[in-house]
């Protein structure tokens, strides 16, 4: 068993690493907002890269003075700076820039809020560093970008896939699975458009708690399956799936709280990000699945030895998904 004590604590070290990590993949953020008289007011954030601010930096057109801000503040998360540019013509039309991106693995969302229409979110990344300010989004592009947005959050979402991971290997059922998911995906698309909608407020940081929490509690689920009692989330996982897919909703929420949201096609936005949060589970279901029957495939060619894989598979992910899960929780925790 020495090998299983290895291969859970390998699976443990990779998960702390990436949490202690996930800095250097989370997104920069812009926000531009005209305030009038050919003045804007501009936010920056930065991501943290092993205590410094990675090297990006935002660019406005040559007839804004300034075109750059100030040296950035740590605000204990990532890098902010503000300041006020004064341009000589307005934004519309004129390209933004994000000098260094092309260097980096994360993106940039870009939020711009003219006086005359509502705000829109644009994507920059590594390989499109730059973007011309729309005059008026269409309402086309405000779809793409936020199916785009919410497909692109799930797959990021460490934790949120973990928690889908843990219910794939629960389950062994296809029909109680995709009750389970289904289940999921309702609660999580109840509170995600209550919060974006402002019906509903919770802080962040306990709700990242309890999403780490959750995946716990079905860690220990898994661990329990060759018991002869069985837990709920064997007999109801349906139950169990709406009931922490209502606090995955709220997680959502504060990712496309930080995005924000067009003043004139809310829900439609609302609807493409939900949609996208979808099509990216919907997609990593698809694959653990495949990876899960050819494996079954290949351990039937062992022959007699077939019979003792699944309790060692369950054991192996059970702790694995347990220890980074509990590495996040006490580390949340702490960030209280």
């Amino acid at each position: 068993m020495r090998w299983l004590q290895a291969i859970v604590l390998s699976l443990v070290t990779w998960g702390a690493a990436h949490a202690a990590s996930a800095h250097e993949l989370d997104p920069g953020y812009l926000d531009i907002r005209e305030v009038g008289n050919g003045a804007y007011q501009i936010f920056w954030r930065k991501p943290d890269v092993q205590g410094r601010a990675m090297e990006i930096e935002a660019l406005l057109p040559h007839g804004c003075v300034p075109n750059s801000g100030p040296e950035p503040q740590f605000d204990g998360a990532a890098w902010v700076s503000h300041w006020t540019a004064v341009c000589e013509t307005h934004l519309s039309g004129q390209e933004i820039t994000i000098s260094g991106l092309q260097r980096q693995s994360t993106d940039v969302l870009l939020r711009y809020q003219p006086l005359e229409h509502g705000g829109t979110t644009l994507r920059l990344t590594p390989v499109e560093t730059s973007a011309i300010l729309p005059d008026s989004p269409s309402v086309a592009r405000i779809f793409w970008t936020y199916i785009h947005l919410g497909f692109e959050h799930i797959l990021e979402g460490l934790d949120h896939l973990l928690f889908v991971f843990a219910l794939v290997m629960l389950i062994p059922s296809t029909r109680h699975l995709i009750g389970a998911i289904t289940a999921f995906t309702i609660a999580h698309s109840i509170t995600l458009a209550l919060a974006a909608l402002g019906h509903m407020s919770v802080p962040g940081p306990p709700v990242e708690a309890i999403i780490a929490l959750s995946v716990v509690f079905l860690a220990v689920e898994i661990l329990r399956q060759d018991k002869a009692t069985t837990g709920l989330a064997t007999r109801a996982p349906w139950i169990v799936a709406f009931s922490f897919g209502l606090l995955h909703g709220l997680g959502f929420a504060g990712a496309l709280a930080e995005i924000g949201l067009p003043d004139s096609d809310v829900a439609m936005a609302l609807f493409a990000f939900n949609l996208g949060v979808e099509a990216g589970q919907l997609t990593f279901v698809a694959v653990i699945l495949s990876v899960g029957w050819t494996g079954r495939q290949a351990i039937r060619a062992f022959g007699s030895i077939s019979a003792h894989v699944p309790r060692m598979a369950n054991m192996v992910v059970g702790y694995a998904i347990g220890g980074i899960a509990t590495f996040w929780l006490v580390e949340r925790l702490h960030g209280f």
